[in-house]
């Protein structure tokens, strides 16, 4: 599947900071160790509806991660999904009339479109489900010590996962209230265990399937993530990402999934989650329908004001949108804009250091937008100032490090 253009991304002097950032399974900030290739994958969208603030607050907070790695000198090899065939996106295309693959790859042209103007750095990889059915059959067919049948569907069995629950650390009533909530079946009849999950569903009349070595079907959720991520990083990669919302049971039942295929436990060496983004009380999301969507802000809005909407945020953060967080944003580029137009300003190496320092920090992005505001208030105070390097200094810093192009 086609990505998106890639943005140019200048090189900074100096020296780099590792990185340290929240692991979930282990409950604590810890310094990423990658090698030359820094490994990374994250958890795509199902097109069923327009990319909106909940997933561009989750796409930003792990562009930075490649960002920081990139500023170290890492290359980074980054691969997403989009997973362009699953129940949402087929009730949603009855619903509407329109076929289910066209649905799918409009909305996947909008998201492509949405990213590019946000300044993310496209994955390497970027693979649909839809790409990959005999790869998934393949994967679960070498799961099938772990596996039992209902009906033709294949189901992991939790009892042969001796590390399940370990990512998320939910205990059994919270894992049973969210995998009911979360697309699971916990009373499906026939299950040995109400938290097995589906791996392979059988072929349904009317829905759409693949001839493959498991007979005719689809995947289930979950399986296809650990099939694409085990097919281009291979087990032991460096961070597995995605919003709070896939920690169970996405990201746990991919975890054990992968361990039962490779051996290797973590199967990723961080899981790390993006908060989550609300309006009028309440999580942003599909189901709800209390989005505001991208393309319809991109429309009367510069993106990078945009992006400075949620870099104001501590990715890990829950936080709540309200359209003067944008009027604030849009003011806060204008000033940037304003002092880095300047033929000189202050020195700029301490805030570089500054902005390095507070990203490398769990991705503290509000602290490196506060140390850039402090440099842009002196500039427009004090007027051209004795360094007339540091405007350029400081308009590469908010391109490479934060993605914000003035």
């Amino acid at each position: 599947m086609r990505s998106w253009s890639a943005p140019n991304i200048p090189e900074l002097p100096g020296e780099s900071v590792p990185l340290r950032l929240y692991d979930t399974a282990a409950r604590q900030v810890r310094q990423t160790d990658p090698g030359p290739v820094a490994r990374m994958y994250v958890c795509g969208i199902t097109p069923y509806d327009a990319t909106h603030l909940g997933h561009a607050n989750t796409y930003l907070a792990f562009d930075l991660v490649g960002r920081l790695w990139r500023d170290a000198g890492h290359e980074v090899h980054y691969t997403q999904n989009a997973t362009d065939v699953d129940d949402p996106l087929l009730e949603r295309a009855e619903q509407t009339g329109i076929a289910w693959q066209d649905l799918a790859e409009r909305e996947i042209e909008l998201f492509r479109t949405d990213m590019e103007a946000l300044r993310i750095v496209p994955p390497r990889e970027y693979v649909g489900v839809t790409e990959v059915v005999g790869e998934v059959a393949e994967l679960i067919g070498r799961l099938r010590p772990y596996t039992y049948e209902i009906g033709g569907d294949i189901y992991f069995s939790r009892a042969a996962a001796p590390k399940f629950g370990e990512v998320s650390g939910y205990s059994e009533q919270e894992m049973l209230t969210l995998f009911a909530e979360r697309g699971g079946d916990p009373d499906r009849p026939g299950k040995r265990d109400p938290l097995d999950w589906l791996l392979w569903r059988a072929e349904r009349p009317g829905e759409p399937a693949w001839d493959t070595t498991l007979g005719r079907g689809r995947p289930g959720w979950h399986i296809e993530c650990t099939a694409i991520s085990l097919a281009s990083l291979g087990p032991g990669y460096d961070v597995a990402g995605g919003g709070t919302d896939l920690i169970f049971p996405h990201h746990e039942c991919g975890a054990s999934e992968g361990h039962a295929a490779t051996g290797e436990w973590p199967f990723a060496r961080f899981y790390t989650h993006a908060g989550m983004v609300g309006l009028d009380g309440e999580k942003m999301s599909k189901s709800k329908g209390n989005l505001v969507f991208v393309s319809r802000l991109r429309a009367e809005h510069d993106p990078m004001a945009i992006r400075l909407v949620l870099l104001a945020h501590h990715y890990r953060a829950d936080w709540e949108y309200t359209p003067d967080q944008l009027v604030a944003a849009e003011s806060r580029l204008s000033r940037w804009r304003e002092a880095t137009a300047l033929p000189s300003g202050p020195r700029a190496d301490d805030l570089l250091a500054e902005v390095r320092a507070r990203l490398s920090d769990d991705l503290d992005a509000p602290g490196a937008l506060a140390a850039v505001d402090t440099w842009v208030t002196q500039a427009l105070a004090d007027g051209p100032g004795p360094d007339p390097e540091a405007p350029a200094l400081v308009r590469a810093l908010t391109d490479a490090l934060l993605g914000v192009r003035l």
